[in-house]
């Protein structure tokens, strides 16, 4: 009972006002900076902070002659209250999309590979449509190490590349994975190369090519290690790379040019105009996915957006279907480029 009343106070006497202050204090680590950050007197944020700690009866700061510092208490109010906040800001955002479904923003981190290949043709359709809406994109590294930007609440999706399989959950329990579409890591090289075209090229004929491949912060992506075991169960040397890089647009740039090659995934691939050749690197999936945290309400705008990506990949995958068919080939879908169906957690 007493605990009900507690929280029923809290409730009751706890201010937005109030909680932008302490934030403002955590990361200025100071009450006079909090204070000039915001426009207010160094008193006035002191007493807040005051009022607070009264509130909850404990100590939020610790005081030092250095400034403040939240303590183990501030540090769980910290970690609550920002999500509090932040969907409060979603409310705020939601209500401004409801009344104007034509404005707006959508934050997103992409890793490179998806921004070069994808990303733009999102981007167009999805401002044709909602040409009032700002994307903010970001390049991003290896998904995995972009979480903290969507936990944070920097990014409302990450979209990328999952290079380990899904089941051993390298993203962690707090976070919607949603496979955007499944695709496989392949060899290629411009379509005017002398091996374009090719229906049968053995390995080994490849070994002494002029090859493009990831740099070394990037070894554990199929594409690097597709190379590296193809090569190595037909014990054959791994090839040398002339130009070793993580810029799709250095790489996509040399093999316009026809006389190198590399390994890429095969929806790049074609988005680039690029040559597939027969070989397969990769026995399993390389799945392009978008990832949103758990227990977060996405804006109108932002599910807008997801609902763009996703007619973007069948419009894609629907054409690339139709030139296999009228080349005799097999169609893409059956090849592992296949828009999701379903979310998936």
């Amino acid at each position: 009972m007493a605990k009900a009343r507690a929280e029923d106070q809290v409730s009751r006497r706890l201010k937005f006002r109030d909680l932008q202050v302490f934030f403002a204090v955590v990361g200025a680590g100071s009450m006079a900076e909090a204070a000039r950050q915001m426009g207010l007197t160094q008193p006035a944020v002191s007493e807040v902070i005051a009022q607070l700690e009264h509130l909850f009866a404990v100590r939020l700061f610790d005081r030092t002659t250095r400034g403040v510092e939240a303590t183990i208490f501030g540090r769980a109010l910290l970690a609550r209250a920002h999500a509090a906040l932040d969907e409060m800001k979603q409310g705020v955002r939601d209500i401004a999309f409801l009344t104007d479904p034509t404005v707006g923003e959508v934050r997103i981190g992409c890793a490179q590979r998806l921004s070069a290949a994808i990303m733009p043709h999102i981007v167009e359709r999805f401002s044709r449509n909602y040409p009032r809406v700002v994307l903010r994109i970001d390049e991003v590294l290896p998904l995995t190490h972009e979480l903290s930007g969507l936990r944070d609440r920097k990014y409302d999706l990450l979209m990328g590349r999952a290079d380990k399989p899904l089941a051993e959950s390298p993203f962690g329990d707090d976070v919607n994975i949603e496979i955007l579409f499944d695709d496989r890591a392949i060899v290629a090289t411009a379509r005017g190369s002398k091996w374009a075209g090719r229906r049968n090229i053995e390995l080994a004929e490849l070994v002494d090519e002029r090859w493009i491949l990831p740099a070394s912060d990037n070894f554990g992506s199929p594409a690097y290690t597709g190379v590296a075991e193809a090569f190595r169960l037909r014990s054959l040397p791994m090839p040398k790379s002339l130009l070793i890089t993580s810029s799709v647009h250095i790489a996509t740039h040399l093999l316009a040019k026809g006389s190198f090659i590399t390994a890429t995934s095969k929806f790049a691939a074609e988005s680039f105009g690029l040559s597939v050749l027969p070989i397969d690197l990769w026995p399993g999936s390389w799945p392009a996915v978008i990832v949103t945290l758990k227990n977060r309400t996405l804006s109108p705008v932002v599910e807008r957006f997801l609902e763009c990506a996703r007619e973007v990949v069948r419009s894609i995958a629907s054409r690339a279907n139709r030139q296999a068919r009228a080349h005799g080939a097999q169609p893409i879908h059956r090849q592992r480029l296949t828009p999701a169906s379903a979310p998936r957690t």
